[in-house]
């Protein structure tokens, strides 16, 4: 391994995944190691997704020596598994630039290989895609192999048994391969449960059963009802010893649990799977960050993580870094703070309570905190349920994955005007996890909906505010804040409540007005003061911080009292913050002869890089805005 890529052993001499099919039992075993140390190398030094890729090193090998995926096609869910199937279908040159700016994405992408068949980024989204890609197959006449890897909790989502229902129910040539890592389904139940999973989804057992069927069909009177006897006696004993009768109910031919570790048993099973002309489940036993002990022992910790010393596992130390509470921290210590004294508060989040914050109110409060899984519909409307009885409910989401319960938001707790409280974390750029996981869309999606407020803080100690003035209204909010540490603004000792629909003047100027909100109001006022500290020249800069309902009467008189209006947002411009003022102000004829700008995220998917690299590229770090703001002063 070098800084530019791979550059010995096995791993090197891979260019298409044909080239692992000609390898013998030990050479794959090396390069399951090879792919280790890869892997390993490349997260410490960018971060990224460590144990749920070094779970499945072995199944990735055993699924490039048993299919062809010159014509074969796999659908990764989620793809932060993906990391060894990347090294292994020619990207192991460049994998060290992994979720690095113009580098190798974290997650499948079809437009940077022909063997990322779909691409993927949120979870429970495989078994659907795979279905399509089989009929597709199945309607060109063709015949080969669609596959789809599920697991790492995404089968406790309701649109995985959505696509097994309908994949059972049309019958296709289909193998689900559930890689069950014990963070989701259930725990190996032992030899015996592979023995008769094995048993009963072998060939010469299924061509028995067909040609019993046959035979106990053509008895007059009795031999239908001996057939019934006979399934019912074959699923009593399969489901009694396996978990294989869920997924039996769905018309699926359940195989396992399998070893995923073991190179030589998951070949076999893949042997098998092939020659069963129906969907398959296969029930596959991993462990997660298999390989490495640091991320064996806290596999949570290591799912996702930042780069560190791969000798120890522990987290590099910058000198950079800052000492400042994230918004993350801040809303957690809060929310605590809150829950204690009013017991209505129930924190609820999506299988993310160390990624929202809401892991130190789960140890506080444990009987009212709800962890639902990857199920956010299901969070937003048993939310609202709770609100009709009159709880006070926070659904902690991140805003990409809020996007997924969008109906939920507007008809079980808008249409009801029922006080559910959204606190949207990840709101705008979250750096090197790329498109599918920036927050680029919430103000456009969540303003226009009637009775939701929407907040937005311009710093860690607005958060504080939003939430007590949240906790005040008797209807649904909204608060968007970003991923990252805070400003340093100071934390009061009691938030305080502000009137929603209002804003708030940080520094007085003359001609050019800078109205921002969220997380680009502080580097907006510290341009703004360096500017006129340098020019004598300075702006008025007013933080919006209510999307919905706007400031009104704040943004009129601002419109009236100056030449020029710079409006900043990190949001898409499509129909976002600035969109929204833009409306007003022209609905009151409040734009006459007015110059105006704005700074946001265009109308684009933002590749993946670090927050710092993305801003200036849009435009709208400290950089950009001092550069407009000096042309509008001029």
């Amino acid at each position: 391994m070098t800084s530019a890529g791979i550059s010995t052993g096995l791993l090197s001499k891979i260019r298409t995944p044909r080239d692992v099919q000609e390898m013998d039992a030990a050479q794959l075993e090396q390069l399951a190691a090879e792919l280790r140390q890869a892997i390993i190398s490349t997260v410490s030094q960018n971060g990224g997704h460590l144990a749920p890729s070094l779970g499945v090193v072995e199944l990735t090998i055993a699924m490039l020596s048993s299919f062809d995926f010159e014509e074969d096609k796999v659908v990764w869910d989620v793809g932060h598994q993906a990391y060894a199937w990347k090294l292994l279908t020619g990207r192991a040159d460049t994998f060290h630039t992994l979720r690095t700016k113009d580098g190798v994405s974290g997650f499948p992408k079809m437009a940077e290989s022909p063997y990322d068949h779909f691409g993927v980024g949120h979870s429970s989204t495989s078994i659907s895609a795979a279905l399509g890609l089989a009929v597709a197959r199945d309607l060109a006449g063709k015949k080969h192999e669609v596959m789809a890897v599920i697991g790492d909790g995404s089968m406790t989502a309701g649109l995985a048994f959505e696509g097994l229902n309908q994949a059972g129910h049309m019958d296709r040539k289909l193998l689900v391969i559930l890689n069950d890592n014990e963070m989701s389904i259930s725990r190996n139940v032992g030899a015996m449960s592979h023995f008769l999973s094995r048993n009963l989804s072998s060939r010469w057992v299924r061509r028995f059963k067909k040609d019993l069927e046959t035979v106990l069909n053509s008895v007059p009177g009795i031999g239908e009802e001996m057939l019934n006897y006979a399934k019912r006696s074959e699923h009593s004993l399969k489901s009694f010893f396996t978990p294989g009768m869920l997924f039996e109910a769905f018309h699926f031919n359940y195989m396992g649990p399998v070893n995923g570790h073991s190179i030589k048993d998951l070949q076999k099973a893949f042997k098998l799977c092939k020659d069963l002309d129906e969907p398959v489940l296969l029930h596959v036993m991993t462990k997660k960050g298999k390989g490495y002990e640091p991320a064996e022992s806290n596999p949570t910790h290591f799912h996702g993580v930042g780069s560190f010393e791969p000798e120890t596992g522990q987290a590099k130390k910058f000198a950079a870094l800052s000492n400042l509470p994230s918004y993350t921290d801040v809303f957690g210590s809060t929310l605590c703070n809150m829950a204690r004294k009013d017991s209505r508060i129930i924190a609820i989040t999506a299988a993310m309570p160390e990624g929202t914050g809401t892991a130190c109110f789960a140890e506080q409060f444990p009987d009212r905190f709800v962890d639902v899984g990857i199920c956010e519909q299901h969070a937003v409307t048993f939310a609202a349920g709770l609100a009709t009885q009159g709880l006070r409910p926070v659904v902690a989401i991140y805003s990409t994955f809020l996007q997924r319960s969008y109906d939920q938001i507007v008809h079980d707790v808008c249409l009801q005007n029922l006080p559910v409280l959204f606190c949207i974390d990840r709101g705008g750029l979250v750096g090197e996890d790329g498109p599918t996981h920036h927050g680029a869309f919430d103000l456009s999606y969540l303003r226009h909906i009637p009775n939701l407020v929407v907040l937005v803080p311009g710093s860690e100690a607005e958060l504080q505010d939003c939430m007590a003035t949240a906790l005040a209204h008797d209807g649904p909010v909204a608060i968007r804040y970003p991923r990252g540490a805070g400003y340093g603004v100071p934390l009061r000792p009691e938030p305080i409540v502000f009137p929603i629909g209002t804003g708030e003047v940080l520094q007085q100027g003359e001609k050019v007005a800078v109205i921002a909100v969220g997380s680009r109001v502080q580097p907006a006022l510290e341009v703004s003061r360096e500017v006129a500290e340098a020019t004598g020249r300075q702006a008025t800069i007013f933080n919006a911080r209510s999307v919905k309902p706007l400031p009104e009467q704040q943004l009129l008189e601002l419109a009236a009292t100056h030449d020029t209006l710079l409006l900043i947002e990190e949001n898409t411009l499509v129909g976002g913050f600035s969109s929204g003022v833009l409306e007003f102000l022209s609905d009151h004829e409040a734009l006459d002869g007015k110059r105006v700008r704005r700074l946001g995220i265009p109308d684009a998917f933002v590749e993946h890089g670090k927050q710092k690299e993305l801003r200036a590229m849009l435009g709208i770090d400290k950089e950009g805005i001092r550069k407009v703001l000096l042309e509008l002063l001029a």
